[in-house]
């Protein structure tokens, strides 16, 4: 199984968009794909029941993809707090069995993170404890005009302490204007101060988006052998 998992530097990072066209693109080359979503706040409820918008989202720009979650919260908040606010406790185990069960269906997964690897899910377990865990390469989601530089800086030197097998930056929601200072500034400072690869650039989407515009952009702006460190014949 080709395995990957995606988060962001913090929320505003959309990383269910890379998720979303990473997968989709996968699914098109012929690869059996799913996404996990193993805790997402700010779920709607539909019929008294919670829903994913995240991965309704990937169902949107490709419904062939399987799709799984294992808490869905309807705060809009740190998974601690939205989990405490329904008298819930994630816990780690259950994540895992989750995992370990979808794994065997798919010749890909991609996991979609939470909001930053210092995100608390329950006492003494962030996400970067869940992306140890499930040991998976990860792929860091950074959008100039929402993360500091010295934010993203941090957050992949701390990658590289914890050991994590790291796949690189894609740079998301990037302007069009290729004389923009903060686009130009960060991939220059994530090269001088860190040896981390910047594998994509990708601009800003809608999310009533064509799949197809999605498919195309990640295709044409983001080394898809590096992310999944797999040779393609057909790219």
């Amino acid at each position: 199984m080709l395995g990957l998992y995606v988060t962001g530097v913090n929320q505003n990072s959309d990383t269910i968009q890379v998720t979303a066209g990473l997968s989709a693109v996968m699914q098109s080359l012929g690869y059996s794909t799913g996404v996990y979503k193993p805790v997402e706040t700010g779920a709607e409820e539909i019929s008294g029941v919670a829903a994913s918008k995240d991965l309704e989202f990937i169902k949107y720009i490709d419904p062939f993809i399987k799709t799984y979650s294992t808490y869905l919260l309807k705060e809009n908040s740190t998974p601690l707090i939205s989990a405490a606010a329904e008298g819930i406790s994630i816990k780690k185990d259950r994540i895992l069995n989750d995992f370990q069960d979808i794994r065997k269906l798919h010749e890909v997964l991609t996991v979609d993170g939470v909001s930053g690897l210092a995100s608390p899910l329950n006492k003494n377990f962030l996400e970067q404890d869940m992306i140890l865990a499930l040991n998976l390469p990860l792929l860091l989601v950074v959008s100039p005009k929402d993360c500091s530089v010295d934010s993203v800086l941090l957050t992949i030197n701390h990658i590289k302490d914890l050991a994590i097998p790291f796949r690189g930056v894609i740079l998301n929601k990037c302007p069009d204007n290729i004389d923009d200072a903060d686009m130009n500034l960060m991939p220059k400072l994530i090269e001088e101060y860190t040896d981390a690869n910047i594998v994509g650039v990708l601009p800003s989407f809608e999310k009533n988006l064509n799949p197809n515009d999605l498919i195309n952009d990640v295709l044409n702006g983001v080394d898809i052998k590096g992310v999944f460190d797999v040779s393609i014949p057909k790219l």
